[in-house]
């Protein structure tokens, strides 16, 4: 059988109260969490990209600085 409120005995104002902050904290806890998760997943999937990523241009370009340490011409401004 369905549960019906009229039948049901009416709760303290205090006991409401109570029952709604448990509600909130519940949630908020929910929701920390939830993000909590994403913050990790998120974090772990940037880490795997950037293990992928495509430096062949970057590979092409010449040394800024010869073999002595010295700068070359073309990087100095």
């Amino acid at each position: 059988m369905a549960y019906s409120r009229r039948r049901a005995p009416q709760r303290a104002t205090s006991l409401r109260l109570i029952h709604a902050r448990m509600h909130a904290q519940a949630l908020t806890l929910a929701v920390l969490g939830g993000a909590a998760f994403m913050h990790y997943y998120t974090k772990s999937s940037r880490a795997a990209a950037a293990d992928k990523l495509d430096l062949d241009f970057y590979s092409q370009l010449p040394a800024a600085n010869d073999a002595d340490g010295n700068e070359n011409e073309r990087w100095s401004w």
